[in-house]
């Protein structure tokens, strides 16, 4: 076997790794963005390695379509610059021709996809602050493929990028190819025209803009002190279920702060429903670690009569431990070790046991839920549809 051949032996076992791996990112990104009954994946260990929460950040995608079908595409092209030589000699994929040195271009795009890699993890360190580490495997694999498929005594990287260049050139100068390429660049411009716009692909994205004063809030401005929320004799009870570990529920604490400020006639009744295995025995697989001690010190709140006021501030803060609990339960003047003794009580185990076992039985398995009578939505609506939602509610009542 020549040194040709062994490249392309070694390009392709590396180029099929990736595309095994990219299939198992589409998976992971369709749970974490469409399936909401979806448990976390094996690479969801800790808060900062999170698979789930990177594919379900903005930046998991490009002009609309999820970064792991870019991948999947890069690895197809791969694929077919190796089996280029041989293609071109079948008639139905006689332009494969055009592709004069396929080692160079598979060098290039190698090269081009580690340095995209190189920002997308920069932007994962520092901005999203979590690492997907499927993700950083692809990195390693394209880095590996232009290091294998570069010919580096005959000009290496520099080469193959000056000559890839040339080939692609001398194929437009063929007028059919030309017209081929052009109309292939058309219809490419106008999927991605949809994807981008429709975000059929990327409810994320969307999530991101219709719930955008919510998501980028980092205080709660209309947060209330206290254990009611809304009016103490309502005309409509709104029950609502979060976790303090739910990325969407601070967004929706929100939400609902704003709704009981501005919806005079109703109250709405927090119940917790950690997603954490050491307390939820529905579960099968951890989700939200700690989310059950949040939970606990939830309750305890209430029995000092501010339930509202450190749910808010936990969901702001995001403490991970009981300490970083209590110094923020000590600046909102809580009486700290009542409020531990409380937390941690065999009463409190109970309360929460039930607040569980209630909503499971009424099928409310995810978070955030909110409840209005026998009305459950599982998931956050828009402002406006949760607004349409409770007048909708109210008119109902009221006739």
């Amino acid at each position: 076997m020549d040194t040709t051949a062994k490249k392309k032996l070694w390009v392709g076992i590396i180029a099929i790794i990736g595309f095994i791996t990219t299939i198992k990112l589409a998976f992971i990104y369709y749970n974490a963005n469409f399936n909401p009954y979806a448990l976390s994946s094996f690479c969801s260990i800790n808060e900062f390695i999170d698979c789930d929460g990177v594919a379900q950040t903005t930046e998991s995608q490009f002009f609309g379509v999820p970064l792991a079908l870019w991948g999947l595409i890069l690895y197809a092209f791969i694929g077919l610059m190796l089996c280029a030589e041989k293609m071109k000699n079948w008639k139905l994929f006689k332009f494969m021709e055009v592709f004069k040195n396929p080692m160079d271009y598979i060098a290039s795009l190698g090269l081009i996809a580690f340095t995209i890699s190189m920002i997308l993890l920069c932007v994962s360190l520092f901005d999203i602050k979590k690492l997907c580490i499927l993700c950083a495997l692809t990195y390693i694999l394209d880095l590996a493929i232009g290091i294998v498929a570069v010919d580096f005594k005959n000009g290496g990287f520099v080469h193959s990028i000056k000559q890839s260049w040339t080939d692609f050139v001398d194929a437009l100068k063929i007028k059919p190819y030309l017209i081929a390429f052009s109309c292939v660049v058309l219809a490419a411009a106008g999927i991605l025209i949809y994807t981008s716009t429709s975000m059929v692909l990327t409810p994320q994205v969307k999530s991101a803009a219709v719930f955008k004063e919510f998501v980028n809030a980092k205080h709660n401005k209309y947060k209330i002190t206290g254990n009611v929320l809304g009016n103490p004799e309502p005309l409509l009870v709104i029950h609502s279920y979060t976790d303090y570990q739910c990325p969407m529920c601070k967004p929706y604490n929100i939400m609902i702060h704003k709704l009981a400020k501005e919806m005079k006639f109703v109250q709405i009744v927090h119940h917790n429903m950690p997603l954490d295995m050491s307390c939820n025995k529905y579960l099968t697989q951890p989700l939200h670690d700690h989310s059950c001690m949040l939970a606990r010190y939830s309750i305890a709140a209430k029995m000092q009569g501010n339930e509202w006021g450190l749910a808010s501030a936990m969901f702001e803060k995001q403490p991970q431990t009981e300490e970083d609990v209590l110094k923020i339960a000590d600046d909102l003047d809580f009486n700290v070790d009542q409020l531990k003794e409380d937390a941690n009580s065999p009463k409190t185990e109970k309360r929460l046991e039930r607040d569980i076992d209630i909503a499971w039985k009424m099928g409310i398995n995810g978070t955030p839920s909110t409840r209005i009578g026998k009305d459950i939505v599982i998931g956050i609506k828009p402002y406006g549809d949760f607004k349409a939602w409770v007048v909708k509610k109210q008119d109902e009542l009221g006739e």
